[in-house]
């Protein structure tokens, strides 16, 4: 059944619709309209948009997901549904006439666009392993459902300086990456108490900045209230004048964290002395979850098709509950077709307790016996979602790059399909050492593909040599995060686009070749310098004429194009 006021919401952006086309709107009023409702504006087809649609807190029903391949079907030019680093999927080259019936169809399943771009709180996102994970104390995920239902519309959140985002974190890996958020909440107790760790100002793009702790230890009662004093400084004090300094980290780094962390404490302290009513109620710390109903799918432990032992070692989490698994379904691209969407749909419903997106752009099938584990591969090889290698070296992040968006300088899409064909092709990609190494790419400085906290990062550039433009990615190395600390990659230098599955392919087997026992890859930069990498790389930064080389001069995934820089004007800002 559809929410009242998503009714409401859609009828309204029905009717600027009518009237825009009649000539009767104002293109910027609508522009800022649909952007708070999640819609976005595509390069060069001003009548088509991407449709940005959370999945709280990652989660996702096989209901929820057969309206997903619906709506990818019917009205996604290229048939995908891409799956974010934000917890969120994506559809790209919907029409506008048909934005309302895609907003329709998602919310009635208990999903929404509503503030998934704009200056508002965009996302509130939670680990996919919380309520599974042998790590954590506790479970966050109502923790961070109750945030996220609490601030879905609320005034505090409307026009912010800029976007906000918020991560749970229950596990001490830091799959949620709570440090690169405005907001990073990691569960503790204390003296038997549950509460939490609070971190503010963090942030990627251009100029990132890892959080810093606001607290170490915050009741889960006041959780909440500590929260809203953060947005609610952010909103009074913020930079509205300089959009590029109006991040919650700009603010955090003007004040320094012992000024803002007491401007905190008064604001909580005025924020608990005013509240009343539903606020009071959305502060009651919530109860733990039911565990989900389980189905009793057939006893098949073992298989032998071909791929199941390396899917097992890749692809599989053990819970903390006896004899269940988190299943990692890999998306090379991050992209899903709608037929891989209805099968997931179904092999979810016949074998696991839940599903949940997760920031690596995958998607994840909870509670899993142990004993059903071949019976699933199977299935999945069916629907050709079986691929091995989940959160490994080949399961590289990547934003929608020039394909779609009007900041992107390079099609990051591309370079990620050549960079995982290469690795494919490599025994070394098979080095238990290699395999936890993580590749990010971004089709632009912004970090939509979080390349400043990859192992191996790019970000996509370009030169010029002589009368013609030439693609590049700048390279990163060194890149994580760990609860508490952001690690950001030093930049080695510039590759033309072309080149850079060579470049990966030399720095993976310098470090295999020169590596210590039991050394890091962070630990191998630290000794010899992520510096020393760039005499290895000089010769692929050489760029010969067009007329020697002429695919140099051409972007991977748009081949028989000439490049050249063409930027429209950003939205993910707005």
């Amino acid at each position: 059944m559809l929410d009242r006021l998503a009714e409401e919401e859609i009828r309204y952006l029905e009717a600027m619709i009518a009237r825009l086309e009649a000539g009767e709107e104002d293109p910027e009023d609508f522009r800022v309209y649909r952007l708070k409702n999640g819609i976005y504006g595509i390069r060069g087809r001003p009548e088509h948009h991407m449709i940005r649609i959370k999945l709280p807190v990652g989660r996702i029903t096989p209901e929820g997901l057969r309206v997903l391949a619906e709506v990818a079907e019917r009205y996604a030019e290229n048939r995908l549904a891409h799956v974010t680093t934000r917890q969120a999927v994506q559809l790209h080259h919907v029409h506008r006439r048909d934005v309302p019936q895609v907003l329709r169809a998602v919310n009635r399943v208990g999903l929404t666009t509503r503030e998934a771009c704009g200056h508002s709180i965009r996302a509130v996102t939670c680990c996919p392993y919380a309520g599974v994970s042998p790590e954590e104390p506790f479970d966050v995920t109502p923790y961070a459902e109750r945030a996220y239902r609490y601030f879905l519309r609320h005034p505090v959140g409307q026009n912010l300086p800029r976007k906000f985002k918020i991560a749970f974190e229950g596990c001490r890996t830091d799959h949620a990456r709570t440090p690169i958020h405005d907001i990073g909440v990691v569960a503790a107790v204390e003296g038997g108490k549950r509460g939490f760790r609070i971190y503010v100002g963090g942030g990627l793009g251009a100029a990132p900045m890892g959080a810093e702790l606001l607290e170490p230890f915050t009741p889960e009662e006041d959780l909440l209230p500590t929260m809203l004093a953060v947005i609610r400084l952010f909103d009074r004090y913020g930079n509205r004048k300089v959009l590029t300094q109006a991040r919650l980290k700009f603010l955090v780094k003007r004040w320094g964290i012992a000024e803002f962390r007491e401007a905190v404490r008064e604001e909580r302290r005025i924020v608990k002395l005013t509240a009343s009513g539903a606020d009071l109620e959305a502060w009651t710390p919530p109860e733990d979850p039911p565990p989900p109903a389980l189905p009793t799918p057939p006893r098949k432990p073992l298989s032998f098709a071909p791929g199941f032992e390396a899917w097992r070692r890749t692809n599989l989490f053990r819970q903390k509950q006896e004899g269940f698994y988190t299943v990692t379904v890999r998306l090379p691209l991050g992209d899903i077709t709608p037929e891989g969407l209805r099968a997931l749909a179904g092999i979810a419903e016949a074998y696991a307790g839940e599903v949940r997106s997760a920031i690596s752009q995958n998607l994840l099938l909870r509670f899993v016996p142990e004993w059903a584990l071949g019976g699933l591969y199977e299935a999945l090889l069916e629907a050709g979602l079986a691929q091995a290698g989940g959160h490994t070296l080949l399961d590289i992040t990547r934003c929608p790059g020039a394909d779609t968006c009007n900041l992107a300088i390079t099609r990051s899409r591309g370079l990620a399909a050549a960079l995982e064909e290469r690795l494919q092709a490599l025994p070394l990609a098979q080095d238990p050492a290699l395999r936890p190494l993580s590749l990010k790419i971004s089709g632009c400085p912004n970090a939509c593909g979080q390349h400043p906290i990859a192992d191996i990062g790019f970000y996509g550039a370009s030169r010029k040599v002589g009368e013609r433009e030439v693609p590049h990615y700048t390279l990163l190395l060194g890149g994580g995060t760990r609860e508490g600390e952001a690690r950001f990659g030093q930049v080695i230098g510039r590759v033309p686009a072309r080149r850079v599955p060579e470049a990966v392919e030399r720095i993976l087997k310098r470090y295999q070749a020169e590596r210590q026992d039991g050394e890091s890859f962070q630990a191998f930069l630290d000794r010899v310098g992520a510096a020393s990498f760039k005499p290895l790389l000089a010769d692929l930064q050489e760029i010969p004429p067009y007329e020697e080389a002429p695919a140099l001069y051409e972007d991977l995934g748009a081949e028989g194009q000439a490049f050249s820089v063409s930027l429209g004007r950003g939205e993910c800002a707005v």
